[in-house]
């Protein structure tokens, strides 16, 4: 893939991540997102889960500041993330996952009222709807995602589709 349909496919991805539509990224979308992830599954903010969430976007921010935030100001432009993300993800690409690792532990979490450690995929597509997915998208993402199809998502399984929406080829997939 070129460079240009590198940068393309991920300046696609700032949309999901710009949970406002500001023109930016920052804390306060990761913190939205975990507000509206709790609010869906009626989790309050308060409990062991809620706080998971909570630290958890908080570690996604922290990450994706020190991959992309070249001008320190505590915010991603677009062009930041463009050119921060394409010039890590193409030296490591599980990285970015990583530092996703501990929202969408906690997210799954969250989807998962029996704490089984895995949510269903029906679950699974409400919190990809609620963080910004269109339906369609969001029940073909939650159902590719149930890996070893026993109905269930587990951390792993997240984490590496996270990785691979990453770097897939298809510039808009």
């Amino acid at each position: 893939m070129d460079s240009a349909e590198y940068e393309r496919k991920i300046a696609f991805r700032f949309a999901a991540f710009d949970q406002d539509g500001n023109g930016y990224i920052d804390r306060a979308d990761f913190s939205a997102a975990a507000a509206r992830l709790l609010a869906e599954f009626g989790t309050t903010a308060r409990c062991d889960k809620g706080q998971a969430l909570y630290i958890g976007a908080e570690a996604f921010w922290q990450g994706m500041a020190g991959i992309a935030d070249v001008d320190g100001d505590q915010r991603v432009t677009r062009e930041e993330f463009v050119g921060g993300a394409v010039k890590r993800l193409r030296d490591n690409p599980e990285r970015f996952a990583e530092i996703a690792r501990p929202f969408l532990r906690a997210a799954i979490a969250v989807a998962d009222p029996d704490d089984r450690g895995k949510a269903a995929v029906p679950a699974v597509e409400r919190a990809l709807q609620v963080l910004g997915a269109d339906a369609g998208t969001a029940r073909i993402a939650a159902r590719s995602l149930d890996a070893d199809q026993d109905g269930r998502i587990a951390e792993d399984e997240a984490v590496s589709a996270f990785a691979d929406y990453f770097t897939v080829i298809a510039p808009d997939a």
